[in-house]
């Protein structure tokens, strides 16, 4: 059996489980309410350290929302992300916790919307051009279906928390490319991997930029700290099976807390 087929056969399950998935900080935004908005990345799935009464939103002591928070001493806090949120469930399920006296919002979302589970699992365990096809398809529905969805969901955002600095957070890319894996996904996905989280960013950018919101990406903060990198701050393919693809500790204080101090 190839090492390729080795590695799909342990992560079969693992993959179809995870489908259900700075500067100083303005005293204005530490004076009023923080609310921690989104998906995964924001409720900090990877990190460990997972609040208790969070269940499957698996939100972590090591996320930024809560490091910023407990660096910050906002008013308030609520910490409503969730893993597997979609940019309808963050506007049915989580925009509750927002009011006119919510300083500051964090959020990430889009990424669900568009099978981000899916394609990771086609690419680990499909052929390379089964990959490459199932990350166009992605890239298609981030073009055309994505950015009415967020529209809607910024929307939400700023009917319910009208006076909030809000936060829009984007997703790292996955590899370096001609790294150090000797296993696994071939460069050609891991090159159009890079590339759909990079459309994926942009459209998110774009969309944040219209309604008024401050996008900041993750990118630079990951650069050097990818997959095949040698110092990775996401992990691969894991044990529990909801940390693949996921920041570690260090993504989360390393990557996402600075990219959002410098933003809020």
């Amino acid at each position: 059996m190839s090492v390729r087929r080795i590695w799909a056969s342990v992560t079969t399950l693992a993959l179809a489980a995870a489908a259900a998935l700075g500067a100083a900080t303005p005293a204005s935004a530490a004076a009023g309410g923080y609310v921690a908005l989104g998906d995964s990345y924001s409720s900090g799935v990877g990190a460990g350290s997972y609040l208790s009464d969070s269940g499957d939103c698996r939100r972590s002591t090591k996320a930024y929302p809560y490091l910023w928070a407990s660096a910050n001493s906002p008013s308030s806090f609520a910490f409503v992300a969730c893993s597997g949120a979609t940019t309808s469930s963050v506007s049915s399920g989580q925009l509750g916790a927002l009011s006119s006296s919510t300083a500051l919002v964090s959020v990430t979302a889009g990424g669900n919307d568009v099978g981000f589970a899916n394609v990771m699992t086609d690419c680990v365990l499909s052929s390379e051009a089964t990959c490459v096809n199932s990350v166009n398809a992605a890239v298609s529905q981030v073009e055309n279906v994505l950015p009415a969805r967020l529209d809607s969901l910024y929307s939400g955002i700023r009917s319910r928390a009208p006076q909030a600095r809000v936060v829009v957070l984007g997703y790292p890319r996955f590899y370096k490319l001609s790294g150090s894996c000797i296993a696994g996904l071939t460069e050609t996905e891991r090159g159009a991997i890079n590339r759909a989280s990079d459309i994926l960013n942009g459209v998110i950018a774009k969309r944040a930029a219209d309604a008024g919101f401050t996008f900041s990406s993750v990118v630079d903060e990951f650069t050097g700290h990818e997959l095949c990198s040698g110092d990775a701050w996401l992990h691969s393919v894991s044990i529990p099976v909801y940390n693949s693809y996921h920041p570690k500790a260090t993504g989360q204080a390393g990557g996402y807390l600075p990219a959002f101090r410098s933003a809020a």
